[in-house]
């Protein structure tokens, strides 16, 4: 089973640098804030690469000296953080020295049966030996010297964490079929979903470990297609689903988007598009992941509460305008076995191959129906183009100029190739390439006979 992004867990007290610390380590993607019950405002989720690990960065509030805050605050917002890491990174102020709302925190992370690492932060300007000394008696094993503010020893605390990357086994995948997830807020029908999937007839399947806590892998089969179903929230037997209470995380939902290729986003109907599903939304393009959208508890909306529920996908999925919707019923059956054209369609479209050939008539066509904007008084030359990638596709665009492109015509061309490739349910990713004009940083130095030219004229054009 394919191994899953590392967890990192950033906690501390107030001001010891850890947000400081999120946008270093998440330079790569923008964070995502989850706003939810149970999930504090200032709880922000983010994504990081180094060379070719990528890992997932959590940044919690700043947790009180109070003896008596540290548990509420804990069990309100950083308690399930260090829950569901693999690292806990406990900042420190090097400057503040040891302090005893550091023991509290210390003494309360020894209890979480998780690997603490203890970080050190802001000793720029310090002796790092001297800096360090006081906290050694917290006892941690793990302990890195870092100045977050300017990266100072950062690089190599993420390089001891990250475990080795995982060689690809493409057989294995194969294996496994088309990976599905099923993400969404609670109480959307997640699980009523998955063990509606599974309860279909003609459906043979078993149960297989996952690989993290509570994310389990689901294979099974429907008219000879193979497929795996991840369910982060770990779907029960049938006979036990009333029993399962539901629970959300937005580490398993990212993690199990991230390792799958066909996403089926969940919404419930009754309660409309909310920011938090906006916010998955997004996070599921930017990860350029195949994506259905499946409006749950259909049957039960009036015509008014479904009206409502169209203008709300209209206003704020404008950039979704790729992914199949469809409108079911996950407790009564309605509406879910068409789920699965759409699933094989938006795999095959995000495993498709295009050859190089087809791609540079197209663009020629494309360009000539609708010319790039003039740049400087030159005009944009798109001159061939190549695929670059799968699961999204990717196509590699050459010519001259084209970081003078505007945004605008880049969506005409991702929105062109899209309908003309026939594309549905996976983003489309465009790269350009310019090519460098191999004059450029060259001199031109004139022939003595185009010299004594040029002096000719020049005296010619002064005697007038």
């Amino acid at each position: 089973m394919p191994s899953l992004k590392p967890v990192l867990a950033l906690v501390g007290r107030p001001n010891v640098g850890k947000s400081t610390l999120f946008n270093r380590l998440t330079r790569t993607r923008d964070a995502l804030v989850a706003d939810q019950p149970g999930l504090t405002r200032d709880r922000k989720y983010g994504e990081g690469k180094l060379g070719g690990s990528k890992y997932i960065v959590i940044d919690t509030g700043g947790l009180s000296d109070e003896p008596e805050d540290i548990d509420s605050v804990m069990a309100a917002q950083s308690w399930q953080a260090v829950e569901e890491a693999s690292h806990v990174l406990f900042l420190v102020d090097a400057r503040d020295g040891l302090l005893p709302g550091d023991q509290q925190i210390a003494q309360r992370l020894r209890q979480a049966n998780r690997t603490v690492h203890l970080i050190v932060n802001k000793i720029d300007g310090l002796n790092e030996q001297v800096a360090l000394t006081d906290f050694y008696q917290l006892g941690f094993e793990h302990v890195y010297a870092i100045a977050a503010e300017h990266g100072r020893g950062v690089t190599s605390m993420i390089q001891s964490l990250l475990p080795e990357q995982d060689e690809y086994d493409e057989e294995e995948d194969e294996a496994l079929g088309i990976k599905v997830a099923i993400v969404g807020r609670p109480n959307v029908g997640k699980s009523t979903l998955a063990n509606r999937i599974l309860g279909e007839e003609r459906v043979v399947t078993f149960d297989m470990p996952g690989t993290t806590r509570d994310s389990i892998y689901l294979p099974f089969e429907r008219d000879e297609q193979a497929y795996t179903l991840i369910d982060t929230a770990g779907v029960r037997r049938r006979g036990r689903v009333k029993e399962a209470v539901e629970k959300f995380s937005v580490i398993k939902a990212l993690q199990a988007i991230e390792d799958s290729n066909v996403v089926l986003m969940l919404l419930d109907g009754s309660e409309g598009i909310t920011d938090q599903d906006a916010s998955l939304i997004g996070f599921i393009n930017d990860a350029g992941k195949a994506l259905v959208i499946v409006i749950n508890k259909w049957d039960g909306l009036s015509q008014d509460q479904r009206n409502k529920v169209n203008r709300e996908l209209d206003l704020k999925l404008p950039f979704i305008t790729y992914a199949k919707q469809h409108f079911i019923s996950a407790l009564h059956g309605s509406g879910v076995g068409d789920l699965f054209k759409s699933i094989q369609k938006a795999y095959r479209s995000a495993m498709v191959d295009i050859a190089t050939p087809r791609l540079t008539r197209l663009l020629t066509d494309l360009v000539t129906a609708n010319p790039p904007p003039m740049v400087k008084g030159r005009r944009v030359k798109l001159r061939y183009a190549h695929q670059g990638g799968k699961n999204p596709p990717i196509i590699v665009i050459h010519g001259n100029q084209t970081k003078s492109l505007p945004d605008s015509y880049n969506r005409y061309l991702i929105n062109a190739f899209r309908k003309h490739l026939k594309l549905m349910g996976t983003p489309v990713r465009i790269e350009f390439k310019s090519s460098d004009n191999p004059f450029k940083d060259k001199k031109n130095k004139l022939t003595p006979r185009q010299i004594a030219k040029r002096r000719r004229a020049m005296s010619h054009y002064k005697k007038k």
